[in-house]
């Protein structure tokens, strides 16, 4: 990997981790479905203008299908399961449990394409799980004010990123990586445009959270979609998934910062433990083997 892409890689985990942040600011005043309706709908207005002036809109008429299904999967469903999630428990957790999302694409690869899981991964998938369970122990009471209905949220969200990414390998191959971005983002707003409405704010939401949801539209998704893509195309989506690993550390970093959050003993050993087994699952780390022995002729 180049400094260059190295450079870009650390600027994408920085923005996603801030994105944690932005959601908890804004959530409590727009409500979950409108702060997410708001972020792709103010993504859309910024990426389709640049689909336009790059003579790519003939790819949304392509392939609308699997756009409106990852629209749906990768936008309008996770975002605002996240945005609800900020309602409960911190950025510091929601992110973590967002490391989860390569994990939850190598086990719908293997039941979707039959994807071979070696003993790595089996090992890799059973030690994310683990981490998840340390991490929502002491959160999972379902009673008014417990974290549980939250983590639920967080955990569907990343399924559902793990179903996206196998359902825009699966449909979506032959259209450019920035239709992909502009149609779902575009797909997501359609979708989320009616429940937004229905459940619109009583109050106008402040200056700050306006900002925060403008920040997310813009800098979190519309920015971060196409530095993404971008590096997808340059340096491979293995290489590319290692953002996963770095946005716990700046969701905590900006939550102690910002929100003045804090980083518990629990935290830390959950985030360990899924980040490791997230890495083996997708296979960017890989249990030592012990050496073959061939009989001796």
């Amino acid at each position: 990997m180049k400094q260059r892409d190295l450079v870009e890689l650390i600027v994408l985990a920085a923005i996603w981790g801030a994105s944690f942040l932005f959601m908890r600011i804004a959530a409590p005043e727009f409500g979950p479905i409108a702060t997410a309706f708001v972020r792709v709908a103010g993504a859309s207005l910024l990426l389709v203008p640049l689909l336009t002036l790059r003579e790519g809109l003939q790819d949304l008429r392509r392939h609308w299908p699997g756009l409106l299904l990852v629209g749906l999967l990768n936008g309008a469903l996770p975002f605002a399961l996240f945005s609800f999630a900020a309602l409960s428990i911190n950025a510091g957790m929601s992110s973590i449990l967002n490391a989860t999302t390569p994990m939850w694409g190598a086990l719908v690869a293997w039941v979707w394409f039959g994807q071979r899981l070696d003993g790595s991964r089996l090992v890799g998938l059973a030690l994310g799980f683990a981490g998840v369970v340390l991490l929502a122990w002491d959160k999972a009471s379902f009673k008014p004010g417990g974290g549980g209905f939250a983590i639920l949220a967080v955990l569907l969200a990343t399924f559902s990123y793990g179903i996206a990414a196998n359902a825009s390998k699966r449909y979506l191959s032959q259209a450019t990586p920035l239709a992909v971005a502009t149609g779902s983002q575009l797909a997501a707003a359609l979708l989320l445009a009616l429940p937004a409405w229905s459940q619109q704010p009583v109050q106008l939401p402040s200056l700050r959270a306006w900002g925060a949801v403008a920040l997310l539209a813009l800098l979190c998704t519309s920015l971060a979609y196409i530095l993404f893509f971008r590096l997808m195309k340059r340096v491979g989506p293995t290489n590319t998934i290692a953002v996963t690993f770095l946005i716990p550390v700046f969701a905590l970093l900006w939550g102690f910062l910002f929100l003045h959050e804090t980083l518990t003993a629990s935290m830390a050993m959950g985030c360990l433990v899924v980040l490791l087994g997230t890495g083996l699952a997708v296979g960017v780390l890989r249990l030592p083997m012990p050496p073959v022995t061939r009989p001796a002729k």
